[in-house]
């Protein structure tokens, strides 16, 4: 029989931290709307925050996209597909790889310069100094659970638990005995990644859901020279 715990983290937990996110987000968005910035330090230090951002960027990117796949698509559909699971793992394991090394090599640049920098450090917020931390600890945990986790436990397949308890937290039915027997590397990667969704409203982050859309429809500005009289 499961311990109380595992059916807290597994069927509480999610939805507490993604009601916050919802909520926090509408909150902030709503009342505070000044706040929602990214508070760029680009004018303390410019080097090392251009090549971790966008290495951190690119690389999260292609992991946000990779989560998505790997939890929205059914093993039943690639088997369909005539996709043998090595294969569809080599695959998982490659694009990972790339975009988790890519986030991590930006991250510890990122967090180097947050913390060695006097000026960029004098400069931050504890939540600022929180969520680098944070971040660089969710991806180490994320490829330390496909890199390590994984090939230590050859009959372990998240596809037929972690990815099927996912889905079922869409339709509020998550079957939490599917993370019972889940590796601890990918219990703990899930629980910091699901804190960082909880506590996203309230951070930094936010900026990234306040894309200048306006941009695209927005009528041309157009510029004259003034007339020399």
């Amino acid at each position: 029989m499961a311990h109380p715990v595992d059916w807290f983290f597994w069927t509480v937990y999610p939805y507490l931290m993604l009601l916050s996110f919802f909520f926090g987000t509408i909150i902030r968005f709503a009342f505070y709307p000044a706040s929602v910035t990214a508070k760029s330090s680009e004018l303390l230090e410019k080097k090392k925050l251009m090549v971790g951002s966008i290495l951190f960027h690119i690389g999260i990117i292609l992991v946000f996209f990779g989560h998505v796949v790997g939890i929205l698509v059914p093993k039943l559909w690639t088997d369909a597909l005539g996709i043998p699971d090595h294969i569809y793992h080599l695959f998982a394991l490659g694009g990972g790889g790339v975009g988790g090394g890519l986030a991590l090599i930006g991250m510890l640049i990122l967090t180097y310069r947050r913390f060695s920098d006097a000026r960029v450090h004098l400069a931050s917020s504890t939540s600022d100094l929180i969520v680098n931390v944070a971040l660089l600890v969710t991806i180490i945990l994320g490829l330390a659970a496909s890199f390590i986790a994984g090939p230590s436990h050859p009959a372990f397949n998240y596809r037929e638990t972690l990815s099927v308890w996912a889905r079922q937290l869409f339709y509020f039915r998550p079957n939490y005995l599917l993370m019972v027997s889940t590796p601890m590397l990918y219990k703990i990667h899930v629980v910091c990644g699901l804190a960082i969704f909880g506590f996203f409203p309230y951070t930094r982050l936010v900026h990234a859901l306040a894309l200048p859309w306006q941009y695209i429809y927005r009528r041309y500005l157009v510029y004259r020279r003034k007339p020399q009289v």
